[in-house]
């Protein structure tokens, strides 16, 4: 398996060692130079590991960072010209795994990047596969591989209605707009209001249970929401 590091440093000079001495220890490799571009590859592909410097331009690493445990736990390596322990310790406090104080050895990095790899990924995977599902009441929702399980029973669901369950499941008890589920379902913008989220909704409720309102319950004049006790 060849591992996918994500770079996100404003220094072009950094990102180009980081890229070189990566790509020759056998890794695939992307670049960001600001926050807001590293949170939009993040919500693209998830990387298997991410160095992380703090102060980058429109969106600094912190809030980077934070955004990102909301909804990942991947290995993340701090880059930061701040050396003082209170610096490290806030990062490592906010989610980090690592912090390597500029200016370093580009080796060191490599090495640190190998060692987070191998405690997470071999150490942790149980932990890390369990985090990737989603569990309601006895509704079951792998991420990875987009299985929903009653119990032992499979459901089979579209790709649409996976996104939607996964929207709900991740936010029980969330009210969401027909135009929220619509954009997160189709993955595209709700230009108006037609038939295609209460078909939806209805073929997903068919699936889940004889009672319409048993799992998804219409908030009338608001949307709809997954409810987390019967």
């Amino acid at each position: 398996m060849k591992y996918k590091i994500l770079i996100a440093d404003d220094e072009t000079e950094i990102r180009d060692v980081l890229h070189l001495y990566l790509d020759q220890a056998g890794f695939e490799v992307a670049e960001a130079a600001d926050g807001l571009e590293t949170l939009s590859l993040l919500e693209k592909e998830t990387p298997d590991l991410l160095l992380l410097d703090i102060m980058m331009p429109k969106l600094d690493g912190y809030r980077v960072l934070k955004t990102l445990r909301e909804k990942s736990n991947i290995p993340v390596i701090i880059l930061s010209a701040k050396g003082d322990d209170s610096d490290k310790i806030l990062g490592l406090d906010m989610g980090a795994d690592d912090y390597i104080t500029k200016p370093f050895q580009p080796l060191e990095a490599v090495a640190r990047v190998k060692s987070n790899l191998r405690r997470f990924y071999s150490l942790g995977a149980g932990e890390a596969q369990e985090k990737e599902v989603l569990r309601v009441r006895n509704l079951s929702l792998n991420v990875d591989s987009c299985l929903l399980k009653q119990g032992e029973h499979t459901i089979d669901l579209t790709s649409v209605e996976f996104r939607i369950m996964k929207l709900f499941m991740e936010n029980p008890n969330k009210v969401f707009t027909k135009q929220q589920i619509y954009e997160q379902g189709w993955e595209d913008s709700f230009y108006t209001d037609d038939n295609n989220v209460m078909v939806c909704i209805s073929k997903l409720r068919a699936k889940l249970s004889q009672d319409p309102n048993a799992y998804i319950r219409t908030i009338r004049g608001l949307g709809y929401r997954m409810e987390s006790n019967l």
